[in-house]
């Protein structure tokens, strides 16, 4: 599993055009509706942003299913598949699936299979038989290496802040200036968002596509069993 987690790596890599150029407009729409909250609270803004990333990951799991197949992808495909890409099940996409420690891994079964309701708790449960613990340590490696970028971001920039500006660049990152200090800390996280998702959805697809080749396979050794018993 970790293996095809790799892989998934592999792909943003060699599809990399495709990604980031049908999945930037909608990342820029997500930032945009995040900075409109901001007069709410300088903390709303960033969770926002945390809050729709299983939308964003939409467009980037309908980008890999064709990049797998040699397809290169535009945001006007992506665009003309809006309907079920942006919009099928967005609710159940928001909430209850939400905080799932396995959804890159799962999120095939709901969009790419368009199982729903008890077809796709059977589903699921089938694919993550025996794997929850490996789907849960690759979200949670990659929740960490989004939080390790976020601050790597921040030390960057009080590195390389003059001398003399440090303490004023000391309380915006400390969240002493108010609005600065949101505005920072949410492009900030926007970015690594960017550069993050990608790998994390198409570990969690590449995932996916193992399993499926093991189950598949394994039905296909039963019927041969049964054939020869």
């Amino acid at each position: 599993m970790l293996e095809a987690a790799d892989l998934g790596v592999r792909l943003v890599q060699s599809s990399a055009r495709s990604v980031w150029a049908s999945v930037v407009p909608v990342h820029l729409a997500v930032v945009a509706l995040a900075f409109a909250t901001i007069g709410f609270g300088g903390w709303l803004p960033g969770l926002v942003i945390f809050w729709l990333k299983p939308w964003l990951d939409r467009s980037l799991l309908f980008v890999l299913s064709r990049a797998v197949f040699g397809e290169d992808t535009r945001f006007a495909d992506l665009w003309r598949a809006q309907r079920t890409v942006w919009w099928r099940q967005l609710a159940s996409t928001l909430t209850l699936r939400r905080l799932s420690p396995w959804r890159a891994f799962t999120q095939p079964v709901y969009q790419l299979e368009g199982q729903r309701l008890r077809a796709g708790v059977r589903r699921r449960s089938q694919l993550l038989s025996g794997r929850r613990g490996v789907a849960a340590a690759v979200h949670l490696g990659f929740a960490h290496v989004e939080l390790i970028f976020v601050a790597g971001l921040f030390a960057l920039a009080a590195w390389l802040t003059p001398d003399g500006q440090l303490a004023d660049a000391g309380r915006l990152l400390r969240g002493d200036s108010g609005l600065g200090s949101s505005i920072v800390s949410t492009l900030a996280y926007a970015t690594v968002v960017l550069v993050v998702e990608p790998f994390y959805v198409a570990a969690g697809f590449a995932m996916y596509l193992n399993r499926r080749v093991e189950l598949e396979a394994w039905d296909i050794e039963q019927e041969f069993r049964r054939a020869f018993a």
